[in-house]
């Protein structure tokens, strides 16, 4: 009896883990373009490309659905996102709300470390972009700042619930730049325009972080949108 018992109780934990499995492959087909962008795929081509089994992808692809990177279609197949203005807007509206309060604890309270380290980076990937133009090293890198600023920021709320939620946001960001192209300039612009926040934050200046760090969103939600 005890045998069969421990049986029983493992069963849950595999199949969990198998669905995580599944959920960040998905993520991974589809931000490495395995997946199309907009595709209209089925569960059994899905499962083909991700290489998971179709019990742990159906409950990735729930979760999936419920953090709005696709639509399941009953008996037909799977529908992913394909990014838009409405997305976009929708994606920097909720940056903003969340980073605004965030901004002015990491401005008031942050680690001068971590920002002095950051804008040490920053730096010298500026002057690396200027020197060399943009490769898979500089965008490998441009990737890790742009996670590790904001992630510094959110952070300095110091709330679970709120970093649980900005991680999953942080796949929509990656949805929209999927067609973007990061040229020089934009790189460049988009380095000083995270230096100009650090500045602020270093000065210990909560209203002109802020202000910059809305600037940057505005710009960001430009460059998205093609406008500039």
């Amino acid at each position: 009896m005890a045998g069969k018992a421990k049986s029983v109780s493992h069963t849950p934990v595999a199949a969990t883990r198998m669905s995580d499995v599944a959920y960040e492959r998905i993520l991974e087909g589809l931000f490495d373009r395995r997946v199309p962008v907009g595709a209209f795929v089925s569960q059994n081509e899905l499962s083909a490309i991700v290489d998971v089994p179709i019990a742990p992808l159906r409950d990735a692809l729930r979760v999936l659905e419920a953090e709005g990177i696709l639509t399941i279609h009953p008996r037909s197949g799977i529908q992913f996102v394909r990014p838009g203005m409405e997305l976009t807007r929708a994606t920097y509206q909720f940056r903003s709300i969340i980073e605004r309060s965030a901004i002015r604890v990491f401005a008031e309270q942050g680690d001068e470390a971590v920002m002095n380290a950051l804008e040490m980076r920053h730096s010298r990937l500026v002057r690396r972009v200027e020197r060399e133009g943009v490769g898979k090293e500089q965008l490998e890198e441009m990737d890790a700042l742009e996670t590790e600023l904001h992630g510094a920021i959110v952070g300095a709320l110091r709330n679970p619930l709120i970093d649980s939620t900005y991680r999953r946001m942080h796949n929509y960001l990656r949805l929209l730049r999927l067609d973007s192209k990061l040229t020089s300039p934009i790189m460049i612009r988009t380095l000083k325009e995270h230096l100009d926040i650090l500045e602020a934050c270093g000065t210990r200046n909560a209203d002109s972080a802020e202000a910059m760090l809305l600037a940057h969103f505005q710009a960001a939600m430009q460059r998205n949108l093609g406008l500039v």
